[in-house]
């Protein structure tokens, strides 16, 4: 089977405000053999023909959108359908934005300055079981001590409550969940971090970028 005949067999959304961008990744799955793309312009309208019955194999999404921030649609895709394959393709090369999407398991990320063309080499890869960032993310990872233990998405929600200065009571009650919960990610923070007190935990997180600076309780 070619790749353009299981192109032709996928179900492909793509999300993004800028029109030559949406136009473009469209352009290049069709030219590949993609017969079943839907394009969006807001994150809002992708949602809404989800929560309507539709269901896509692949989810190419930007991170900066009109309505939602891209990392919130993620989870709302997840939450829908914990086995999507999200492909992020974004201008963003910080490295505590490459941090947020790995911890949540997107499948891919390719900068927008790539030849579009690499969208199609990371669906193959996906579909062979294998996740795909593009070079020049691998790269900004491995200068900054990239590391397989990532926290999960609700740890790092915890690590934000962290800190702002809330305790476990007041991190539970604000996440809905028991104080045991809050407790059991909290250690697995510090152990993933390799911290030693809360202070060392904050301050681990801000080097290896999932925690901003600006947006600490003072």
């Amino acid at each position: 089977m070619t790749d353009n005949t299981i192109l032709s067999q996928m179900k492909i959304a793509v999300v993004d405000d800028h029109d030559l961008i949406r136009e473009g990744l469209n352009a290049v799955l069709v030219n590949n053999g993609a017969t079943c793309v839907e394009k969006y312009s807001t994150a809002m309208e992708l949602v809404s023909d989800i929560d309507a019955g539709k269901a896509f194999d692949f989810y190419i999404i930007d991170l900066e959108l009109p309505d939602i921030d891209g990392f919130v649609l993620i989870e709302m895709i997840r939450t829908r359908n914990p086995v999507a394959h999200i492909i992020v393709s974004t201008v963003h090369d910080e490295i505590w934005t490459l941090r947020k999407l790995l911890a949540r398991d997107v499948n891919a990320i390719i900068y927008k300055s790539r030849d579009g063309n690499e969208i199609i080499t990371a669906i193959n890869e996906i579909l062979n079981g294998n996740n795909y960032y593009c070079d020049a993310v691998l790269d900004a990872l491995k200068v900054a001590g990239d590391s397989s233990l990532h926290p999960s998405t609700r740890e790092l929600e915890v690590l934000y409550h962290i800190a702002q200065g809330k305790t476990s009571r007041e991190i539970a009650a604000t996440m809905f969940v028991t104080d045991n919960t809050v407790e059991a990610h909290r250690k697995s923070l510090f152990q993933k971090l390799g911290a030693i007190n809360v202070a060392d935990l904050i301050v681990k997180a801000i080097n290896k970028g999932y925690l901003k600076k600006s947006g600490l309780k003072r």
